[in-house]
């Protein structure tokens, strides 16, 4: 009976340890806090999200726990209702460990047990609050400096104050390295910019700190995806040191997708962040960073969390796009005139083709079509001709002609395709209207999606670049005759 009763005991105790070391506990004590329940918030991307609520017990903590351990990264610690928080650090080795403070300077006052992360983490914390008076005292100082020997001195001093930070945040590095308080602290460091001299100084800077903003961070840490340091970086990348053109930013996407490949969950949700942020973009032309990342990353099984019904849309999708991207050739339509007589849209030879597809019925149509009455007038004598498209089908085309002649549309071509014969809605991607393309002289696209208004600002910029390149020719031409 002993040896049953003693063999009992020792299973229960394997499977009290299985528990702790399978799930997580984490329990917070605020002294001065009144509320009677808390969050357990957490960092995702850009974002910040709930992922517990707990009660006040009779011992006044609050107590987060579950069978399963939580992914790596920061959580926050939130105090309703104004939502204060402070951070907590989680990581595969701490998932068991309490937490006290005081509601008046939570983090001055901060004590850990059993999370030595954690502690190193708060010990920076406070370690930079000490700092903080020291560097504001210095600013306020220079702000009322009276000369410039005074100056230069207060910003010796400053120099000073930042190698102190410099070095314990590098000692610590050094010490920790595999800790998550070391990649925070790494990925804050701001990389040093050598001085850079020529006429290309601001060219050659801005290259040089491209190629290093990410050093110092490993892209590969799947807990930095669950903190508030990665999405900044990755954005302030692709947003303010990448070109805003397509070709700029579809390397740069490739690149910041390669540096997170080592990390399944960080490349999972920066694929979707981009694809779903190209994808409602409304700068034209960024339709072919999404077209790039569904025929390179979709299409090619390198996301294979998508649900066979969702891939085959997003890959639909592009198929459909990529023969309408700028710089491509606008695929011919050939449509009908009132008569009924076949017009090719490639047949038009004049040096701009507005191509424009219109409802007699759209608000937004009708809206528009003052300004494109006007602009054709003003830009028909520069070469500038509109290829109006309405699009009515079946017996609803009486409309668009009863729509011309009232509107005096009659200035410019007009069309119709009653049967859609030309597949123009499917190949133009024709799904709302107004839409408008602008192509030039060899039916290339040069920009589309705009708005009616916008129309003689983006002609003017089209104008003068083509009259650049035809004197630029014109003056090689007189070269070689020379």
């Amino acid at each position: 009976m002993k040896r049953t009763l003693f063999t009992l005991l020792f299973f229960l105790s394997i499977q009290m340890i299985s528990f702790a070391e399978g799930g997580h506990r984490i329990e917070v004590k605020v002294e001065g806090l009144d509320q009677k329940e808390a969050y357990l918030g957490y960092h995702y991307g850009e974002k910040q999200y709930i992922r517990d609520t707990a009660y006040i017990t009779d011992k006044g903590t609050f107590v987060f726990e579950g069978d399963e351990p939580l992914e790596g990264g920061v959580y926050l610690f939130v105090m309703p209702p104004d939502n204060n928080f402070f951070q907590l650090l989680v990581s595969e080795d701490e998932q068991n460990y309490t937490v006290h403070t005081k509601l008046e300077d939570m983090i001055g006052n901060v004590k850990i047990e059993n999370a030595p992360d954690n502690r190193l983490f708060y010990d920076y914390m406070q370690f930079l609050a000490s700092m903080r008076p020291r560097g504001e005292a210095l600013n306020q100082s220079l702000e009322a400096a009276a000369d410039d020997a005074e100056r230069e001195s207060l910003r010796r001093d400053m120099a000073k104050l930042s190698e102190e930070v410099t070095a314990y945040q590098q000692k610590l590095i050094e010490k920790h390295p595999n800790t998550l308080t070391a990649a925070i602290v790494s990925s804050a460091i701001e990389v040093e910019i050598p001085a850079f001299e020529g006429k290309d100084a601001d060219f050659d800077r801005w290259q040089w700190v491209k190629r290093h903003w990410f050093d110092g961070i490993n892209m590969g840490d799947s807990r930095l995806l669950r903190s508030p340091v990665l999405f900044g970086k990755i954005d302030h990348y692709m947003n303010k040191l990448t070109a805003q053109h397509p070709d700029s930013i579809i390397q740069g996407v490739d690149y910041i997708l390669g540096l997170l490949e080592p990390s399944e969950e960080s490349f999972k949700y920066y694929l979707i962040h981009f694809l779903n942020e190209y994808a409602k973009s409304k700068i034209v032309g960024f339709d072919a960073v999404y077209v790039h990342l569904a025929e390179n990353y979709y299409a090619k099984g390198k996301a294979p969390w998508t649900e066979e019904e969702q891939l085959s849309k997003i890959v639909k999708n592009a198929k459909t796009l990529k023969p309408i991207l700028i710089g491509k050739t606008a695929p011919d339509i050939t449509v009908y005139n009132k008569g009924g007589d076949p017009i090719s849209l490639h047949k038009l030879d004049v040096p701009f083709t507005v191509l424009f597809f219109w409802d007699p019925e759209c608000g937004h149509c009708k809206k528009s079509m003052p300004d494109m009455l006007a602009f054709h007038e003003k830009y028909k004598a520069k070469g500038v001709e509109v290829f109006a498209v309405c699009t009515k089908t079946g017996s609803g085309v009486d409309k668009c002609w009863e729509t011309i002649e009232e509107k005096e549309m009659g200035r410019w071509i007009n069309a119709t395709d009653q049967w859609l014969r030309s597949r123009y809605k499917t190949i133009y991607d024709v799904r709302t209207t107004p839409q408008i393309f602008i192509l030039d002289e060899n039916k290339t696209i040069l920009s589309k999606r705009i708005a009616a208004e916008q129309l003689e600002e983006v002609m003017d910029q089209l104008i003068k670049i083509k009259t650049g390149e035809e004197q630029i020719k014109s003056s090689e031409g007189e070269g070689d005759k020379r």
